[in-house]
């Protein structure tokens, strides 16, 4: 296949999604509950009416706040890599009704991005004969439900589909250099941990865990350590499992951080599993559903949070919302 060395072409990435699990299908109402990413897609990202792939045409790298430089086609849409595939040999272990939500990236005259090691794009024959791009090795792909540049909704998927990074390997932002010592920087951070180390230890040690209070108007719903109210967020999903809280409202929605199944008291446990978010946090879920507290909540018992947007709503044992107004 001919490829040369071509110029960068710049998207900015700007969705959030987070890892998914392997949780099942929410047994929640219908508004809450996403379907596999197995099912049938309708974005506009998919092969041509004859069903061909389509070729990646001249690669770029986008810049995503979360996850760094990811590797695109000439359209601004993602490229994927799939962990049940194999680079060496490559080989594709996506067919059927996965390469229907993951269209593969057919192999043909795909030109290089400035800085990207040409030698990286190789080719691999699938099943049916037909020939598919590969990164350092592994299949390419695109995400079905990505449909407009800047688009990564693909990522963590299953815990198995991952944004390319130029390199070929998995995209992640590396992380931030520590202050050199002596710095005015560093100092600050130096200070503030002097001032706050204590009572932060304390405050997390007594904030740990996950139990069940009583309201009057609510009933039995889920509080963390410090007995604050925990909810949850209605456009996030369960399967596969996603936050949509991001940015600015992580600011008055803090997640809840992870919880030892020995440190809860009263919680349903089935698929009580931990969520790691593209910003690096790590959330802790109740039958795959994020949650997280509310910072208008002052004091443990209240429910300021409770129907907040239509969207905001304390949790029950069990993980199902708790509607009552």
């Amino acid at each position: 296949m001919g490829m040369k060395r071509g110029t960068t072409l710049a998207a900015a990435v700007v969705a959030v999604v987070l890892a998914a699990t392997a949780c099942g299908p929410s047994q929640d109402d219908a508004a809450d509950t996403a379907k596999p990413a197995g099912a049938a897609a309708q974005a506009t990202s998919q092969p041509a009416a004859d069903g061909a792939a389509a070729p990646a045409g001249r690669l770029a790298v986008a810049d995503s706040e979360q996850l760094g430089s990811v590797l695109t086609d000439s359209a601004g849409l993602t490229l994927y890599r799939f962990d049940k595939d194999t680079a060496k040999p490559p080989k594709s272990n996506c067919d059927g009704d996965c390469a229907k939500t993951w269209p593969v990236v057919a192999a043909g005259d795909v030109t290089a991005t400035a800085g990207m090691d040409p030698a990286l794009l190789g080719e691999v024959v699938r099943t049916d004969g037909t020939k598919q791009l590969t990164v350092a090795g592994w299949p390419a792909y695109r995400f079905d439900k990505d449909t407009k540049a800047g688009e990564f909704n693909g990522q963590g998927v299953g815990g198995v589909w991952f944004a390319f990074g130029p390199d070929g390997k998995k995209a992640a932002k590396a992380a931030a250099a520590p202050a050199p010592a002596g710095t005015a920087e560093a100092g600050a951070a130096e200070a503030g941990a002097g001032e706050a180390g204590a009572g932060e230890a304390g405050a997390a040690e007594a904030g740990a865990g996950l139990s069940v209070a009583k309201d009057p108007k609510l009933g039995d719903h889920i509080v963390d350590g410090k007995g604050m109210t925990v909810y949850r967020f209605k456009p996030d999903t369960a399967w596969p499992m996603v936050s949509k809280c991001v940015g600015d409202c992580l600011a008055k929605w803090p997640v809840v951080p992870p919880v030892d199944k020995a440190d809860t008291k009263g919680i349903t446990e089935r698929n009580y599993l931990v969520l790691d978010r593209p910003d690096g946090r790590k959330q802790q879920t109740v039958d795959c559903w994020p949650v997280y507290t509310f910072t208008g909540d002052k004091k443990p018992g209240d429910i300021n949070g409770q129907g907040v947007g239509g969207t905001w709503y304390a949790v029950a044992p069990d993980g199902k919302l708790i509607t009552v107004q």
